[in-house]
């Protein structure tokens, strides 16, 4: 967390809302992009968007194309096989770590997380739903300490996120999985073991249907 009022340095600027813009849908798999495009787009100098580029690309979540382009990676059913089964080994252990160091504000935000989640559900709103999830997920694994699994966990979800939100573009939100419930109800009774299952059982759940549009060829 940032200390508040403290102004993030542009290269982190850039590299969050870069980030963000991939975890979101703004820029689809495959879609070419200029690097003075983005750096118009994103209101900051060549120096940190090149950072911010650099940094994405070390993680498999861009890649160059020549001339000064660089896209999202399209995705394939064996690669998003191997994220999917790291990211069950991965994140039920950092969910699992985190319930020790819990405390009431914590689930609190957590259960407004997740009350967002549900509304954007209601609503259809893709991007609304894509925020709130990710926020849910990232704040809960944070408070594990685990800082190697969750640069890990960032890694994954950059690369296998623009699946979901393509998913989701085709599909809707009518039927979106979520046992973010199960897993509340379980860190308030403070068991670690069963709130690693319920977020293990959430992220299944998503995975069987972006693989079931990969499957189908509905998603890059």
């Amino acid at each position: 967390m940032n200390a508040p009022g403290r102004k993030l340095p542009a290269h982190e600027r850039a590299y969050r809302t870069l980030r963000d813009m991939i975890l979101h849908g703004e820029l689809a798999p495959g879609q070419p992009v200029t690097i003075q495009g983005l750096v118009e787009d994103l209101g900051l100098g060549m120096t940190p968007v090149r950072e911010a580029i650099r940094r994405l690309t070390s993680r498999g979540a861009l890649e160059f194309k020549g001339n000064r382009r660089v896209s999202v990676p399209e995705m394939d059913a064996e690669t998003y096989g191997e994220l999917a089964y790291v990211r069950l080994s991965v994140e039920p252990e950092l969910a699992r770590r985190a319930v020790k160091y819990l405390e009431e504000h914590d689930i609190l935000e957590l259960e407004a997380l997740d009350a967002q989640v549900d509304e954007a559900i209601d609503r259809g709103d893709v991007r609304g739903y894509l925020e709130a999830n990710r926020l849910f997920h990232t704040r809960l694994y944070e408070a594990s300490g685990a800082d190697v699994l969750m640069a890990i966990s960032e890694m994954l979800w950059l690369r296998s996120g623009p699946s979901l939100r393509v998913m989701l573009g085709r599909a809707g939100t009518a039927n979106l999985p979520d046992k973010h419930r199960e897993a509340l109800a379980s860190m308030r009774a403070g068991d670690a073991d069963a709130v690693a299952e319920a977020i293990r059982g959430d992220i299944e759940q998503g995975i069987r249907q972006v693989t079931a549009s990969l499957d189908a060829g509905e998603v890059r």
